[in-house]
């Protein structure tokens, strides 16, 4: 990953005095300061870019009740905690860490500030003041494999991994269980580069795809070359990644996934000014509008509008869960029996690929 200088910004006004609504350790009673760290740059027009849009959504709900600083281009490793610490001796209350990879980061620094209440994006590692949070961000790639299902004309498409850890693996087959509804003979190969935000890689990955016949490319990586890359291709289309990305691609994408965090950020600053803050665990989705869909391009035809609404309305009212039985693996094995939906324990431990994905050589 490339790192760029690293430094705290920050943003507020004069200080404002707040009732104490409640008696824990996180009661404020004077303008509550916030850090965020991110592992890319706001300006990946990604995921990261995501999350800071939902720091200023805390702002400008919030005024000058709050602060907010953020650090962009922290490395998932050992600089992670060095970080954490950082904003936690320097006034921060509340501390939101944006990566999978900075959970071990988290729980090491987090006993050291009883004070300080610690949010963890897409972790699993919980403590007395450390709570997690995740988006159902495989709802939107059912969305997205229901378009390329109808649209590709080779039938196969590509996606552009970061890890191979439970959450892209769980796209990766939500992706191509909502495709294969549509044509049965759907396949999807994955890549995995390493890394959450790597443009040249992220390009490289896309052309090999496209020389190999794949004619839709999604990706579970923070920018927008893989869909520069189609465009200059001129395949079929792409899908932006936790944001509208079309600025990039505007003949290419044809939907996006968009992250909403400023829902939840702005839910957590007001627990801990209101002193009523606790360790959650919170996984939402399109239903709580933390996952949203960007809007569809002009050429993706009425009628797979109508099939992507079904899709994207139906996980919303509960009537569709992509993950519900008869599920094989890749093998051809079952693991989910018909008319079972897959618990939210099993999801988040998802290391086998569906029917349809062409695993990693």
């Amino acid at each position: 990953m490339t790192l760029s200088r690293r430094g705290f910004i920050k943003v507020g006004g004069a200080a404002m005095t707040l009732p104490l609504l409640g008696g824990t350790a996180f009661g404020q009673a004077e303008k509550l300061k916030i850090g965020f760290i991110y592992v890319g740059s706001i300006n990946d027009n990604g995921y990261n870019y995501a999350h800071n849009q939902g720091r200023l959504y805390v702002e400008e709900n919030l005024g000058d009740a709050v602060e907010t600083v953020f650090v962009e281009n922290v490395p998932e490793g050992p600089d992670c905690e060095r970080v954490v610490r950082e904003l936690a001796q320097q006034g921060c209350k509340l501390i939101f860490a944006t990566s999978f990879g900075f959970g071990d980061s988290v729980i090491k620094v987090a006993p050291e500030f009883p004070d300080v209440a610690f949010e963890h994006a897409t972790g699993y590692m919980k403590a007395d003041n450390v709570g997690l949070y995740n988006a159902r961000f495989y709802e939107g790639r059912a969305v997205c494999g229901v378009i390329a299902g109808h649209m590709s004309q080779t039938a196969k498409a590509g996606y552009i991994g970061s890890f191979p850890i439970p959450e892209v693996v769980m796209g990766i087959n939500s992706f191509v269980l909502a495709a294969r509804q549509v044509n049965p003979e759907f396949t999807i190969t994955p890549v995995y580069i390493s890394t959450w935000n790597d443009p040249a890689k992220e390009a490289d990955a896309a052309r090999a795809m496209i020389d190999q016949g794949i004619d839709i490319i999604a990706q579970h990586t923070d920018g927008p070359a893989a869909l520069q890359v189609a465009a200059d291709r001129g395949i079929v289309g792409g899908f932006g990644q936790g944001a509208d990305m079309s600025a990039f691609a505007p003949d290419t994408q044809l939907t996006a996934i968009i992250d909403h965090w400023g829902p939840h950020y702005l839910a957590s600053a007001k627990a801990v000014l209101e002193g009523t803050w606790a360790p959650g665990d919170t996984w939402e989705g399109l239903k709580e509008d933390v996952v949203q869909m960007g809007p569809y391009h002009s050429k993706v035809p009425a009628d797979v509008v109508t099939a992507a609404e079904a899709m994207r309305t139906g996980q919303i009212d509960g009537s569709v869960h992509i993950f519900t039985g008869p599920i094989n693996d890749h093998t051809g094995t079952e693991r989910v029996a018909a008319g079972v939906t897959m618990t939210d324990a099993e999801l988040l431990s998802m290391d086998w690929y569906v029917e349809g994905v062409i695993p990693p050589a």
